[in-house]
């Protein structure tokens, strides 16, 4: 859970300074817009009275209307002073002379007919104030009115107060939703990160749910693969181990067993030579082990070398026929090669000698006495194909798709009978790779075995 809080507190807070930044830009602008729109409405409220003054002055220009004007003023918020052309006043509805003194003595130049705000600082000054002119056909002067800016005060202090509740409601909202948005977010990220503890720890049978198709979902779908993929990997070399194991066992036994009764001293020559023909064979088996483990090692480890030239496929055959050909006779098998002299395959004729040979050998073993193994050769544009068919009783479908797994047998209580190890094909399919072929198996029950090598030929 501290990886979570971790984890969702980063995003939670990197979320929210982006979020709330944006929200007091927006608040800041909105209250602009507010407070300055009631300010404008205030002082164009203020010109129309002050309009709606001069127009009944101009109508019933006497000193009762002068006076009927200032009275309606002095139970309002406002102030109206009335002055003559000459800047004297007439009339006032206020005594505080000395806060608009130096308004009634601003020089009026240029005034318009619909009146005009002459003083608009409702932040510092006392009063906001407007003029609007007059003229009766004998008198002319000027209707001011005056504001108490301290209203306007209180109305923004309002306004103020109501952003801040808001500000403050919206900030714990969105930190609220950000902490549950995070908690979304880092939750697969915390699952996928248990996920590589324990396969950093050799627990490779994880299982992380995928329910998403995004980003996460595709890098959850990746720590299950790889995960799925190391428990396999698992699976693998603790089956080779005990397949190693058990094909070092078997031939030492074997050649301490009959070492120890060829020790014996009653026995014939006949017969501890026997004994003594069991510890070579087993020798020879372990040898071999040893030395397809040492080139499986080499593959694994990419430290041998794939040396390619152009070359005859029909020659490299020939040679290989003349190796093979009196296993095949003195177990009364045949060997037929049908290849083109003019097909030539550009590999490392070391390693193509290699594969032939084991994929030969893996028919020799499982062929009746009589079969034919056939080796094939076409080519089609660049593309060569080398098929290997035998005779034997072939390969059940379910068993194709592990061939190539190391100390994998078909047959596994003949496999000390005939001799394998289980490894020729896994260097089969080793070789193949690194020079970038494929190879294909088909197989019928009772009716053999074909494999494909598909290959390039001349660049």
């Amino acid at each position: 859970m501290s990886h979570l809080r971790k984890i969702s507190i980063k995003i939670g807070i990197l979320f929210f300074c982006l979020i709330f930044t944006m929200e007091v830009c927006l608040f800041f602008l909105l209250h602009q817009k507010i407070a300055h729109s009631r300010i404008d409405e205030q002082l164009s409220a203020l010109v129309t009275r002050g309009n709606n003054h001069r127009d009944v002055l101009e109508t019933y220009y006497n000193q009762e209307t002068i006076h009927h004007i200032a009275l309606m003023e002095v139970k309002s918020d406002t102030e109206v002073v009335i002055t003559n052309d000459q800047g004297e006043v007439i009339i006032s509805s206020t005594d505080k002379f000395n806060q608009i003194r130096s308004l009634l003595k601003a020089e009026k130049k240029n005034i318009p007919r619909n009146g005009q705000v002459i003083e608009d600082n409702w932040k510092s000054g006392s009063y906001i104030a407007t003029i609007s002119p007059f003229e009766t056909g004998v008198d002319k002067g000027y209707v001011y009115m005056f504001q108490d800016t301290s209203q306007l005060k209180q109305l923004i202090k309002q306004l103020n107060r109501h952003f801040l509740i808001a500000g403050i409601a919206t900030a714990f909202v969105t930190a609220i939703i950000i902490l549950i948005l995070s908690r979304i977010i880092a939750g697969p990220l915390i699952k996928m990160k248990e996920a590589t503890k324990e396969l950093s720890q050799g627990n490779f049978s994880i299982q992380l749910e995928n329910k998403s198709n995004d980003e996460l979902g595709e890098l959850a779908e990746s720590i299950q693969l790889l995960s799925n993929e190391l428990n396999h990997l698992k699976t693998e070399r603790n089956e080779f181990l005990a397949s190693i194991s058990h094909e070092l066992r078997t031939p030492l036994t074997y050649i301490k067993g009959y070492a120890e009764v060829a020790k014996r001293e009653h026995l014939g020559i006949d017969e501890r030579l026997s004994y003594l023909n069991v510890i070579t064979e087993e020798s020879t088996k372990l040898t071999t082990l040893v030395t397809e483990l040492m080139q499986l090692a080499q593959l694994d480890n990419n430290t041998f070398s794939i040396q390619e030239e152009l070359f005859s496929v029909s020659d490299s055959l020939k040679r290989i026929s003349q190796k093979t050909l009196p296993a095949f006779k003195q177990e009364d098998k045949n060997l037929l090669i049908i290849c083109p002299e003019n097909i030539q395959i550009y590999a490392d004729p070391v390693r193509f000698e290699q594969i032939i040979l084991n994929l030969l050998e893996n028919a020799r073993k499982y062929s009746p006495k009589g079969a034919i193994t056939t080796i094939e050769v076409s080519k089609k544009d660049t593309e060569i194909k080398i098929s290997i068919h035998d005779e034997g009783k072939g390969i059940p479908d379910h068993d194709i798709p592990f061939i190539f797994e190391r100390f994998y047998r078909v047959d596994k209580s003949r496999s000390r009978e005939l001799g394998g190890t289980g490894l020729g094909l896994s260097i089969v399919k080793e070789i193949v790779d690194a020079h970038h072929w494929e190879i294909e198996v088909y197989s019928e029950i009772n009716k053999g075995t074909t494999f494909t090598i598909i290959a390039r030929g001349e660049s």
